[in-house]
């Protein structure tokens, strides 16, 4: 069933929306997948925050034409899924992760920053951890030195308050 005239324009509003307020664009072809496939994908997704949508490729150039994703325009061709993230790595990690699990899913590639990805820089970008974990890994770091020199003046007043060997 096609769409009208209207029903098109909110698609493309709705994308250009999803796309100014997006950080990363990853682009996947789905081609041979079972709907349950599709809607584990788009559950998996909706978890982590991704806006994952199937989309005729003429309407996804429209939406992302004038955003930073426009350099990925050349990758739009075939049956794609789109997923979008405000989070730099959610939307490369969510497709790349099913795609490990699942043949069917093909990586394509993407745009982040406003230059297009291959898809080994889809699949480098998703190999990064998320904010959460780099943020945590920073908090581990900026609280060992500290652990360390609280450990040492704690060492240091004990060996005061032992008496002296003789």
């Amino acid at each position: 069933m096609s769409l009208n005239r209207n029903e098109k324009a909110a698609v493309i509003s709705e994308v250009a929306a999803q796309a100014a307020k997006s950080q990363t664009l990853a682009i996947a072809e789905y081609r041979g997948l079972t709907v349950e496939a599709l809607n584990k994908l788009r559950v998996d997704a909706r978890s982590k925050g991704v806006y994952l949508h199937v989309l005729k490729n003429t309407l996804a150039r429209r939406a992302v034409a004038g955003t930073p994703f426009e350099p990925a325009a050349e990758l739009m061709v075939g049956p794609l899924i789109y997923g979008f993230s405000e989070d730099a790595v959610a939307a490369a990690k969510v497709v790349a992760d099913f795609a490990k699990s699942n043949d069917k899913l093909i990586l394509k590639g993407g745009a982040y920053n406003g230059k297009a990805l291959d898809v080994n820089s889809l699949k480098t970008l998703a190999s990064v951890p998320s904010k959460e974990i780099l943020l945590s890994q920073l908090a581990g770091l900026l609280k060992s030195p500290v652990q360390r020199t609280a450990a040492v003046l704690a060492a240091l007043a004990a060996k005061r308050g032992e008496p002296a060997a003789a």
